[in-house]
């Protein structure tokens, strides 16, 4: 079964924003993570159906790195275990649409259900909450390390290591709104459908739908949904890369064979000699799903700081959490333990907090650090190269000037 985009005729009226720049990366010059800007200007109303006028996005995009639709996260911003709405990162495959909340409906249906159900918003408020805090990061993320790390450029935005966040979700489980038009015994795959205009949708095996984590959040740390990140409904579903948990969604189909769609077969697959597209087919290359083991300092790129004793900071997070330990190490010499902050099996989908004393010497240096998860997964030193940028996840260098 092969569905590239949502029936018109089934969608919920969406106000179409303006056209927005296309995805774009920092131009030859520029370093991942460095202050090149492109896209549209600041956001208007976020309320829903609201006015923004040429805006790709509501919220105010000045403490962004820009890319195109896109909007990247400083790290050296955010300070606690939870990013706020206003400084979480967006990636968006078209402008922010305007969604009426009072005529919104979800469709639930598709020949792996026993029926067809409309949901309101009210019907979604009155099942079962669940709340979990968990990071979604895109699958791109790092994208822009791939030329010094690996000698090749590669394709698609080029993200710095702010492609990530972390915040508190609730709404009801998945498996929940599916059980409400029944799901046959011969389901496959879910495909979760959004409004956004670029159509966007996921599909996941049935099991990853009725995982009781994989949610349809309606709220995004204790507010409802801000609408760049999905108002009125998203899915979230965590360990798995960020294309996976669809916002602004319409529409979900359960259907009786594997379902084809562009996030599974042109976007977020593997592509390189490793992963020969005769074996992947109908995709280019292997389908992604879960994320890696990541760690970031929260400086800027370049750094530049004073010498003497300093206390540097940053975050780790795995699909396989929680993060058990962060190491750090400058200039090629031997690796040390970190400081761990809010790691936790109670939280296994969070990322974790590290911090570290340096007392840094006037010159030129190169950080590096690197995260171990529960399932004793390191960050490796080298990185392997795939044509579409996904899923770097070497310790990076950091370069760090010391005045």
């Amino acid at each position: 079964m092969r569905r590239d985009s949502l029936d018109r005729r089934e969608a919920l009226a969406v106000i179409a924003a303006a056209a927005g720049a296309a995805a774009c990366g920092p131009g030859e010059g520029d370093a991942p993570g460095s202050s090149a800007t492109a896209g549209s200007g600041a956001g208007g109303d976020a309320g829903a159906g609201g006015a923004r006028g040429a805006s790709v996005w509501f919220k105010d995009p000045s403490p962004f790195i820009r890319h195109g639709t896109n909007l990247e996260t400083r790290l050296e911003d955010l300070r606690g275990l939870l990013t706020p709405n206003e400084l979480f990162f967006v990636r968006n495959h078209a402008p922010t649409p305007m969604i009426d909340a009072g005529s919104y409906a979800l469709t639930v249906g598709g020949p792996g259900a026993g029926g067809e159900v409309r949901l309101g918003l009210d019907d979604l408020r009155a099942l079962p909450s669940q709340t979990l805090v968990a990071y979604i990061e895109c699958a791109g993320n790092w994208r822009g390390f791939f030329r010094p790390v690996t000698g090749r450029t590669a394709s698609g935005s080029q993200w710095g290591t702010g492609a990530v966040g972390c915040a508190e979700w609730s709404g009801p489980r998945l498996a929940d709104v599916l059980a409400l038009a029944g799901v046959r015994a011969d389901a496959v795959d879910v495909n979760v459908i959004g409004l956004d205009e670029a159509e966007w949708a996921r599909p996941m095996p049935l099991a990853k739908a009725l995982d009781p984590d994989t949610i349809l959040a309606l709220t995004m740390n204790g507010a409802p949904l801000p609408p760049d990140h999905g108002f009125p409904v998203r899915a979230v579903v965590p360990g798995w890369v960020g294309s996976s948990s669809v916002k602004w969604v319409g529409r979900i189909e359960v259907a009786t064979e594997k379902v084809w769609v562009r996030a599974n077969t042109t976007s977020y697959v593997l592509v390189g000699d490793e992963w020969p597209a005769a074996r992947y087919a109908p995709a280019d290359g292997a389908p992604i799903t879960a994320g890696r083991v990541k760690s970031a300092l929260a400086l800027p790129r370049p750094a530049r700081l004073a010498a003497g004793p300093q206390r540097l900071r940053g975050f780790a997070w795995s699909p396989r959490g929680p993060v058990e330990g962060v190491e750090w190490r400058v200039d090629g010499g031997p690796w040390a333990r970190a400081r761990l902050i809010g790691a936790s099996a109670d939280l296994p989908h969070a990322w974790s907090r590290f911090e570290f004393e340096w007392t840094a010497a006037a010159g030129n240096h190169v950080l590096r650090t690197r995260a171990t998860d529960a399932a004793r997964r390191t960050q490796p030193l080298e990185g392997v190269y795939n044509a579409k940028g996904y899923l770097l996840n070497v310790a990076l260098p950091h370069r760090v000037e010391v005045l």
